[in-house]
């Protein structure tokens, strides 16, 4: 066999071998979708975050010099703006787990020309979307104890958690809240970088509820400490009180990296924190939140990525084990967010999160 012959069927297989990654991670996030639609969001949850707040405000781009202009990024730009604050997994404020922020682009329910979602710190537990599937599969949870086995598996994942959980918040807005995944940033002149998104207060304040060693055994544990005398919503309606007093403050900033062809995978893993040094936490803009919305409206308000514009999108995806299929997952979860929209319009809306219910107490 000529050498010709043989590049041309190296060239062949390497072909099929990544048209059948694509073809199974298509199918993968697709099956995992519409299991999610059919047996979460038919049942009118969302797929978790479901303890949440939110209300409508204003964001404006800053003219910062160190960050590359962008099209949809314009200095002076001014969006309304709907921002969802959550406590993920449990209907219980006081227990120990993760805090959230969505911000939508639009006062809408669910068009808008782009959607943020974070998570309170800097990494989560999963880095792919196998990882991510393994891991929701893996949950276990009862009476609030979960992902035992997970944890004990993937100790760098079980760090990552705890350091991401927030037992003892004292207001939604004064955590930090982390895109954690990089995303696609293409500037005017066409030069292109990754980027990764901080949501922090706007004032230089100290972040509650974040336990700086933790014991990784207890991880799984996330009950209410027995002692802890604070209400099931007390971090909801905290943030009510604050928002009759005055506008909730925040800063949206940015990290950017410079794309390159050589540049290494771990660039793009969601568990690998950037170096500051390197790749400086910048001032994109400033927001804020001044009125609430009422809980039909706050439930019926999705955050999806498939609003996203094109210079701002996701970052391809080659396979199932690639980094970048986290986020794919995320926007192939669409349908089961459409899902849940129709199933409260059909089924009627989910009541409120009650003040006095059972919880998951910590012995």
């Amino acid at each position: 066999m000529t050498k010709k012959k043989f590049n041309l069927f190296v060239l062949i297989g390497r072909w099929i071998q990544s048209a059948y990654d694509r073809f199974i991670l298509w199918m993968s996030c697709t099956s995992f979708s519409l299991f999610l639609a059919v047996f979460v969001s038919l049942k009118r949850y969302r797929m978790s975050h479901n303890n949440g707040i939110a209300g409508t405000g204003w964001l404006r781009v800053l003219d910062n010099p160190k960050i590359p202009r962008n099209e949809f990024f314009k200095p002076g730009r001014v969006f309304d703006i709907r921002v969802r604050h959550a406590t993920a997994a449990f209907l219980d404020d006081a227990m120990k787990t993760l805090r959230s922020i969505s911000i939508k682009f639009a006062n809408h329910r669910s068009k808008s020309p782009l959607d943020l979602e974070f998570n309170t710190g800097h990494s989560p537990g999963f880095w792919s979307a196998l990882s991510f599937i393994r891991f929701a599969k893996t949950r276990g949870e009862k009476y609030g104890v979960e992902w035992v086995d997970y944890n004990r598996k993937h100790l760098d994942a079980s760090l990552a958690v705890a350091m991401s959980m927030r037992r003892n918040a004292t207001s939604f807005q004064n955590l930090w809240y982390y895109s954690k995944a990089p995303f696609n940033y293409i500037a005017e002149d066409g030069i292109k970088y990754y980027c990764k998104y901080k949501v922090r207060p706007y004032e230089d304040v100290q972040e509650s509820g974040v336990d700086h060693n933790p014991d990784l055994n207890e991880t799984p544990n996330q009950r209410v400490l027995p002692h802890d005398t604070r209400g099931r919503n007390y971090l909801k309606d905290e943030y009510i009180e604050r928002i009759k007093k005055g506008p909730a403050k925040y800063r949206l900033q940015i990290q950017l990296h410079l794309a390159s062809d050589d540049d290494d995978p771990e660039v793009f893993n969601s568990m690998r924190v950037w170096d500051e040094a390197i790749h400086p936490w910048l001032d994109l803009a400033e927001f804020e939140v001044n009125e609430m919305l009422d809980w039909k409206e706050s439930t019926l308000t999705l955050f999806t990525m498939k609003n996203m514009p094109r210079s701002l999108g996701l970052i391809p995806a080659k396979s199932i084990y690639d980094y970048n299929s986290l986020n794919y997952l995320r926007k192939k979860s669409h349908v089961a967010r459409i899902v849940r929209i129709w199933a409260l319009k059909i089924f009627g809306m989910v009541p409120p999160i009650p003040d006095d219910d059972i919880r998951n107490i910590r012995v």
